[in-house]
């Protein structure tokens, strides 16, 4: 199996995989502030909530280097400062939340230590997140395997695999995982307009990890549902709510409803951190709006008339009664969900 690194560390600085040059090229950049990563998560440069969240504890751990504080009270001033920066590039990922606040209570509760201990201590806990990132995929892709039936043809939505993760993946790993048990015949590629993360980036990652697929276009689900040529769909999350409800990338609704009335069983995978109990349902879940760019062009060929007004939601909410079961590394959630 091929390693594809998202996100890493190296030195003094962190080094993220550009996934908006990809398929053209494989191109890494390095970042020594935490408002470059900021930045980069913004736009796109990592993505998918895992990522976000592995990416933002190593934003977190360059603050705590690049300050100048003497004291820690200083310290934890400039640390909160970064966090909410980090905080404020994309408000629907929880996994960003999750590790921004994981970070800052480690920076708590270390202040009878030194300035130069609490900075050591950030990044020990960034590589920490780092390090349960990929065990918890490799674990939800073993619990996700054995729902894969033999010769399946699975059909999947953005993408959910290393690139959106510490580098495993969680849609893909629960793919992966069945591909290495020889289960897959096929897996279906929705293009996941408007962005494409689809056909940039989990065909890329099909094509580096020799895994049988199809590219099609989003308006082609229903189409192959209805010829019977899909056995199940898999999507990663971006939060899920204490009922099951669950935001993933716009598009992802529309296939829940599709899978439905096809009486084709629909599957979450998402590790235990993108759950979020503190909202009750899906209805509370924040949903980030884009660029209208992203929508009157595709890549840098406009489609579409400037003055065109554009509503383009990035994430939609399935709700949990859609949802067959939810694919964890501590195994599989089946309904009625309480988290």
């Amino acid at each position: 199996m091929t390693v594809i690194e998202p996100v890493r560390w190296s030195g003094d600085h962190l080094v993220l995989l550009d996934q908006t040059r990809l398929p053209r090229e494989e191109t890494s950049r390095e970042y020594r502030k935490w408002e470059d990563v900021a930045e980069a998560i913004r736009t796109l440069v990592v993505r998918g909530a895992p990522a976000i969240g592995v990416s933002a504890a190593f934003g977190m751990a360059l603050a705590a280097r690049e300050s100048r504080a003497e004291t820690i009270d200083d310290l934890l001033t400039d640390l909160d400062a970064a966090s909410k920066g980090l905080a404020a590039t994309r408000p629907t990922a929880v996994n960003l939340f999750w590790a921004l606040d994981r970070v800052r209570r480690v920076a708590e509760a270390a202040r009878d230590q030194s300035v130069a201990d609490i900075r050591q201590r950030l990044l020990s806990e960034a590589h920490a997140i780092l390090d349960e990132d990929l065990a918890a995929n490799r674990a939800l892709g073993d619990h996700g395997a054995m729902l894969v039936p033999s010769h399946a043809r699975i059909l999947t939505h953005c993408n959910a695999g290393a690139l959106a993760t510490a580098g495993y993946g969680t849609a893909l790993g629960v793919i992966r995982a069945a591909h290495e048990r020889g289960k897959v015949a096929l897996v279906w590629v929705d293009e996941t307009r408007p962005v494409m993360q689809g056909s940039r980036l989990t065909a890329w990652e099909m094509v580096v990890e020799g895994i049988p697929h199809r590219l099609i276009p989003d308006v082609a689900a229903g189409s192959v549902m209805a010829r019977g040529e899909v056995d199940m769909v898999i999507t990663g999350a971006d939060r899920i709510a204490a009922n099951g409800d669950t935001a993933n990338k716009i598009g992802t609704y529309s296939l829940a409803v599709l899978a439905a009335h096809h009486r084709v069983p629909f599957y979450v995978a998402a590790p235990f951190s993108t759950i979020d109990p503190s909202l009750a349902s899906g209805a509370q879940i924040p949903i980030e709006e884009r660029d209208a760019a992203e929508v009157r062009r595709v890549g840098a060929q406009q489609t579409a008339p400037s003055a065109s007004p554009v509503f383009n939601p990035a994430f939609d909410v399935t709700p949990a009664r859609l949802i067959a079961a939810i694919i964890t590394e501590r195994g599989v959630v089946r309904p009625p969900y309480r988290f």
